[in-house]
């Protein structure tokens, strides 16, 4: 495999690593302790949870949408170390909020009334705090690793963000919630401090005066990062695969509890499940592209994980007609069922696909633009995929409101990838093109 790994032996590599790591991690202990309490303990109605987990979505995507323009401008004008360890420091403020929503919603004081919007506010100060580091843990790698090994280093923060995901969603299915509203303040705290050891990444250029019109900055960040073929049609294949993943996450905790019958710790070990196969898919495409950026396997990989939805869709319906129980099953009850092994399954191949499908795309992100406005790309396609996110968390919502069965909604997901299919096809002509007329121009030369 030529995924380097002896990157994260470097500190110009490790300590990022590090922080992405904590930062993911946090954000899924505490989205995921929040979402399945209330879920599993508060709501009793398919509607009302679905309904939930949308606003959820909504609410820590919607800080991406209005400052991702500011986000990026700062990350390439001022030295990108530095903001990494503001906005951890704030991490710190912010999950001392969420603590205490959690808190009080483990105590059954003023769940509804003050609890549940208390929790709402800390995952959209979450939200904030990724939209200001999201740009910087993508582009800052072109400033620290050699050209060969951006691929390589993309994959390894994507594994990575994916383990992390892993570890927080299992916890967030296990612990009391309670003990997770302490965790998430020390995760903070230690990420905090692992940030320290970031070294510095001074910008590029001349700094610029911040344009703080967000409307503007945010119109104007788009038009120049998407003129050039090759990132246009990178951010819309992303922002159209984030999407369809924003309604199968939305969709995922009540349709384990309604419709697998599956109890909260189950429900984590579909997340689980599901992390994995991304993490297997962002360490395979790196070895199968050989470290060269590339959307050549785009189309199958997200055509693959189409079917595999689909597939997932008929084992649910056989699920629901083979079992007839009202109580949840336990981990040990779910694993003991003819059909679980063929669950997981198609959840780990249509996570491989999703991997396989993302990754490259981002790498796209950073490599086709000046180094100097890495960090401005990231934030555009922010803006794209998070405006697409709200649209797919909407649209989850109103199925839900619609009564459209949540085994059913599936097949919009699956849909919606032929679409995927058809943009990374159209970004892989674009790369095609662009090859063409370099190799072209030095033959002239």
């Amino acid at each position: 495999m030529t995924t380097s790994t002896h990157l994260l032996a470097r500190r110009r590599f490790l300590p990022l690593f590090a922080t992405q790591f904590l930062n993911a991690f946090n954000d899924n202990l505490y989205k995921n302790a929040m979402v399945l309490f209330v879920v599993y303990s508060v709501y009793n109605s398919e509607e009302a949870e679905a309904q939930f987990s949308a606003i959820a979505s909504g609410v820590f995507i919607l800080p991406f949408f209005i400052l991702s323009a500011l986000s990026g401008q700062l990350a390439d004008m001022r030295d990108k170390a530095k903001i990494i360890r503001a906005v951890k420091m704030a991490e710190i403020f912010i999950m001392i909020v969420g603590a205490a929503g959690l808190l009080l919603a483990w105590q059954g004081i003023l769940v509804e009334a003050f609890a549940i919007p208390l929790m709402m506010l800390g995952l959209f100060a979450m939200g904030v705090h990724s939209t200001f580091f999201g740009p910087i843990k993508y582009s800052i790698l072109p400033q620290h690793l050699n050209k060969g090994e951006v691929l390589a280093g993309t994959g390894l923060v994507e594994a990575g963000t994916y383990i992390a995901i892993i570890a927080g969603t299992i916890l967030a299915g296990w612990i009391e919630v309670e003990v997770a509203a302490a965790g998430v303040i020390l995760t903070a705290l230690l990420g905090y401090l692992v940030s320290r050891e970031v070294p510095p990444a001074p910008p590029l250029i001349e700094p610029e005066p911040i344009d703080r019109h967000i409307l503007r900055a945010s119109i104007r960040l788009i038009r120049d990062t998407m003129h050039q073929r090759e990132v246009f049609y990178a951010i819309l294949a992303i922002s159209f695969f984030w999407t369809i993943g924003a309604v199968l996450f939305i969709q995922f905790p009540p349709l384990a509890k309604n419709v697998l019958m599956a109890d909260k710790q189950v429900a984590s070990l579909f997340l689980v499940t599901f992390s994995v196969g991304v993490a297997i898919g962002s360490i395979s495409i790196n070895a199968l592209l050989k470290g060269r950026v590339s959307a050549r396997y785009a189309p199958f990989s997200v055509l693959f994980m189409g079917a595999c939805v689909v597939l997932f869709y008929f084992v649910c319906r056989a699920w629901q007609a083979e079992i007839d129980t009202d109580a949840l099953f336990t981990v040990s009850e779910f694993l003991s069922q003819r059909l679980a092994p063929l669950v997981l399954a198609a959840l780990v191949l249509i996570a491989i696909g999703g991997g396989m499908f993302v990754v490259p795309l981002y790498a796209f992100l950073t490599t086709k633009v000046e180094p100097s406005a890495a960090s401005r790309a990231v934030a555009a396609n922010n803006i794209v995929n998070s405006g697409a996110m709200v649209i797919g968390s909407v649209l989850a919502g109103m199925l839900g409101s619609a009564g459209i069965p949540l085994a059913e909604q599936l097949l919009l997901s699956a849909a919606m990838c032929i679409v995927s299919a058809w943009l990374g096809w159209m970004l892989y002509r674009a790369e095609s093109d662009a090859a063409a007329l370099a190799s072209e121009l030095q033959i002239r030369q």
